[in-house]
């Protein structure tokens, strides 16, 4: 009996070994976890070592060796190359961050309420040439249609600004609702006539939140959970509502303060998807197939359609993208919310995913997810765009402070 339960023991223990490495036991030592994570099997072992040494190198000299807190993931082809988590849900501890710990991704939710949308647009419920009239009854801006919307080219000016600038009580929670009673009751002042250039505005995705909502008869976080997050098993992404506010993840300033609600939390469409870098990878492998929406209207939403000024920046409908002098483009979509920063990057020609996650605010967060573009192509040759870094947060897509905003101004595209 004693010879029988040493031998199960041992033969436990060599088992355990052989799924921890991930690798045969009979693997040479220089391929083990002592060195190198376990290959992939989809990809070259070569290969895979010199992606996995440049991104891990980026990662350790640019983010690591800072105040990061938050979730990383680069991968290839769907194939994980370099995830790393670090720190805690509560700057103070004692709860780690995990790979199953969902992170507010500000702007890049975009990209949710987009596709969502162009579904719809193919099942004939709507047409990217409708006006918002036809949705809204009384809405004070009749030329702008759909398509305006999802390329932020309405001139609707920013809910993120208006509202706080109005005689609106500051303590009074701001709901999708209540952005489009303003405009119909208020009606300020287009910031340029329909359709004439581009101008970031997250009014025009809360209103596209509405539509979904209008015509599909569901709340919006509802809608989205049963047709996108459940069906791709996305388990750890929702959409944030007011009622999940002493539950989720708190951001917190670059020193470390906690960075306190506002009224301007409850609104959803353009942002307020919690998910991890996991989840959004299972969202970028989606993005590769006709899942929701065929490749033609996909594609549509990856051209530029803001072309008046010459720029290497553009935007699509619900991503934006790069179009580089090297003929690489980059279809993306940062974000940030408080001390939220998401960073969403995806490299088409190489199949490649570059996604950061943090909630202690930190712009090193969007320059390091650039940075790591030319471990997989000539995306920026001699080294790395400058005007990717004031790009990564527009305004708009957060209360910026003086110093970028200024700086994002300097460099306004189209």
């Amino acid at each position: 009996m004693k010879y029988i339960l040493t031998t199960f023991m041992a033969i436990s223990l060599i088992c355990a070994c052989s799924l921890f490495s991930g690798r045969n036991t009979s693997a040479p030592i220089e391929d083990s976890l002592q060195f190198y994570p376990p290959t992939p099997v989809q990809l070259d072992k070569t290969e895979f070592r010199r992606l996995y040494r440049s991104v891990s190198s980026i990662m350790e000299s640019e983010l690591l060796n800072g105040n990061f807190n938050g979730g990383i993931l680069v991968a290839k082809d769907g194939n994980i190359i370099y995830e790393h988590y670090k720190g805690f849900t509560n700057l103070k501890g004692p709860d780690s961050v995990t790979a199953n710990t969902p992170f507010h991704i500000a702007s890049t939710s975009k990209t949710f309420t987009a596709v969502a949308l162009l579904q719809l647009v193919q099942q004939g419920k709507l047409s990217l040439e409708d006006s918002l009239p036809k949705f809204f009854p009384g809405f004070p801006y009749p030329a702008v249609t759909v398509k305006m919307l999802l390329s932020h080219r309405s001139g609707i000016p920013n809910y993120v600004y208006f509202i706080p600038n109005s005689k609106r009580d500051k303590k009074k929670m701001v709901f999708n609702q209540d952005v489009l009673d303003f405009l119909i009751t208020q009606k300020p002042n287009a910031d340029f006539v329909a359709g004439k250039r581009f101008a970031y505005s997250n009014t025009n995705f809360v209103l596209l939140a509405m539509i979904i909502e209008k015509l599909t008869g569901q709340p919006f976080p509802v809608y989205m959970q049963q047709h996108f997050f459940t069906p791709l098993q996305m388990n750890n992404t929702f959409i944030f509502t007011w009622s999940d506010s002493a539950k989720v993840l708190q951001s917190y300033t670059a020193g470390g303060r906690p960075w306190e609600y506002d009224n301007l939390e409850g609104t959803y469409g353009d942002k307020n998807v919690f998910s991890t870098p996991r989840d959004l990878l299972k969202w970028d492998q989606a993005l590769y197939t006709e899942q929701f929406i065929n490749k033609a209207l996909l594609d549509s939403a990856f051209k530029p359609y803001s072309l008046e000024r010459p720029s290497i920046h553009n935007y699509g409908l619900g991503f934006r993208m790069m179009l580089l002098p090297t003929g690489k483009k980059v279809i993306y979509h940062n974000g940030r919310w408080h001390g939220f920063n998401s960073a969403f990057a995806r490299l088409t020609d190489e199949k490649a995913t570059i996604i950061i996650l943090g909630n202690r605010l930190s712009w090193k967060i969007y320059h390091t997810a650039s940075k790591c573009y030319n471990c997989f192509g000539p995306y920026f040759p001699g080294g790395n765009s400058t005007e990717e870094d004031t790009d990564s947060l527009s305004l708009g897509e957060a209360k910026a402070t003086p110093r970028l905003e200024r700086a994002i101004v300097s460099k306004t595209r189209r």
